[in-house]
């Protein structure tokens, strides 16, 4: 019941939100870094292909690449508006997938409850 396809996918975009909210925060800390490189993760594209082959999602891995956009003078690339505005959206589409699978869990205790 809590192997199949819906339950793999959440765990992997919980796995992959997160890892990309501890990337944003390194970005973050390492603002005044000279010459530091902002990373960024993908997780969809290897989700999407996942479910769309029918492999199931529990083998999807995150990538970590380092952001394209121009550094400054002092070579670090890091935006603080765009990670602001990253690990918001990161942060509300965590909550979305903790709400599925809280969703998920509680149509299973309600099934539950009414077999006794």
């Amino acid at each position: 019941m809590f192997d199949d396809l819906t339950t793999k996918a959440v765990r992997a975009s919980l796995d992959g939100l997160a890892m990309r909210q501890r990337v944003q925060a390194n970005n973050i800390a390492n603002i005044e870094t000279p010459g530091f490189k902002a990373k960024r993760v993908d997780f969809e594209t290897a989700l999407s292909q996942a479910i769309s082959s029918g492999d199931g999602a529990s083998d999807v891995r995150a990538t970590i690449s380092t952001s394209p956009l121009a550094a400054r003078q002092d070579g670090n690339n890091v935006n603080i508006d765009e990670e602001t505005l990253g690990s918001t959206e990161t942060g509300l589409r965590y909550q979305l997938m903790l709400r599925a699978m809280d969703d998920r869990y509680g149509l299973v205790s309600t099934v539950l409850k009414g077999v006794r």
